[in-house]
């Protein structure tokens, strides 16, 4: 068995952050689901959490798999087997040992806080990352117990100024802030991207899909005053400094943020659409395949991190079958050629890619 030719199975997670968690177990067909404030699956990660030395868990966020030849690791070791036929030459070339990519499940129980994320120059200068936290939602489920029917606020209004949100953020007027930014309602199958320095909150009772760059910065609309006055005004630029204060009309931050897939090919099988392409970022691209027949996966020459969304099937490569229902995640090497998606009836995954990936159409 060759397991750099050959499909991975990832074990799912659940990280501790905010209430929430109930809709991930539903997704995966966990009975009783409850929200236990595990809101999060971080799928197919090498990225830990901003904070995870202090939780006792160096690789909080980081997700294990489990490999053809039977072993359980955590996926970035299995990768140090031998980077180069895990990950491709191609790969290695634009994001080195890493993913390049970070993928997630989120369960908003209540509304998440105002916050955007640094552009990487930001993030470089601020933060000592190599990356920003562009990122993008693809809307999976929704709540029907909420108090109004699920939302996201996703960019600035017209009128915005950094004066004015400035004044507001000093205040502590977090509604007053919000009340800046675009509420959008929102719809299963919606997909957005947030650009870096975007305002944004994901609003109660959304389930989505999140793609982003491979970091856990987040710059919130909270003032801390736990510090001294010197550290508070360093706080408080840097918080300010990170958010683009660019506004507009709401249909044109809907025409800029939410994104209208682009399919890329459809045959008697059934059909695959980009999510997120280049025409929103360079930074992580995302489709999803629908099938109810079967059809050959593409093979970008990239690493592909798979979830699925709905139905069940089966993955027939070189050595064996894989099989797959929904909640199901999936990791597969740069050197998975000709594998085939077969459906019992009807199976859809989310594949997320790195920099690099293309997704040219094929197949009409």
């Amino acid at each position: 068995m060759d397991l750099y030719r050959t499909p991975w199975k990832l074990v799912p997670n659940k990280i501790v952050r905010y209430p929430g968690g109930r809709e991930i177990d539903r997704f995966r067909g966990i009975e009783p689901a409850k929200d236990d404030r595990r809101p999060e699956a971080w799928v197919g990660s090498v990225t830990t959490v901003i904070n995870a030395e202090k939780k006792g868990d160096p690789y909080d966020g980081c997700a294990e798999v489990d490999l053809p030849d039977g072993r359980r690791m955590y996926l970035f070791q299995a990768i140090r087997e031998n980077p180069t036929k895990i990950l491709g030459e191609a790969h290695k070339k634009i994001s080195g040992e890493g993913l390049g990519v970070l993928v997630k499940l989120l369960d908003a129980q209540f509304q998440l806080g105002l916050q955007c994320h640094p552009t990487r120059a930001y993030a470089k200068k601020y933060f000592g990352s190599d990356y920003g936290k562009a990122e993008s939602w693809i809307v999976i489920g929704l709540r029907d117990d909420v108090p109004e029917p699920p939302y996201v606020y996703l960019g600035f209004k017209k009128d915005i100024t950094r004066e004015k949100f400035e004044s507001l953020y000093h205040k502590g007027d977090i509604r007053g802030m919000e009340n800046y930014c675009h509420k959008i309602p929102v719809q299963i199958g919606d997909v957005f991207f947030v650009g870096a320095g975007l305002p944004h909150a994901v609003g109660a009772g959304c389930f989505v899909v999140e793609v982003q760059e491979p970091s856990d910065i987040t710059v919130g609309a909270k003032r801390y005053t736990a510090m001294t006055e010197k550290e508070g005004k360093a706080y408080d630029e840097r918080t300010l400094g990170a958010y683009i204060y660019s506004g507009c009309s709401y249909d044109e931050n809907l025409a800029r943020w939410k994104v209208t897939p682009k399919e890329i090919r459809r045959g008697p099988w059934g059909g695959e659409v980009v999510l997120i392409g280049k025409e929103q970022t360079d930074y992580f691209s995302c489709t999803r395949i629908d099938v109810s027949g079967e059809t050959t996966l593409r093979n970008t020459g990239f690493i592909q991190i798979g979830i699925v969304v709905a139905g069940s099937g089966k993955l027939v490569y070189n050595d064996g079958e894989l099989s797959l229902k929904k909640g199901d995640e999936i990791f597969l090497p740069a050197g998975v050629k000709d594998a085939k998606l077969c459906a019992e009836d009807h199976i859809a995954l989310i594949l997320s890619h790195p920099p690099g990936a293309q997704h040219e159409s094929i197949e009409r």
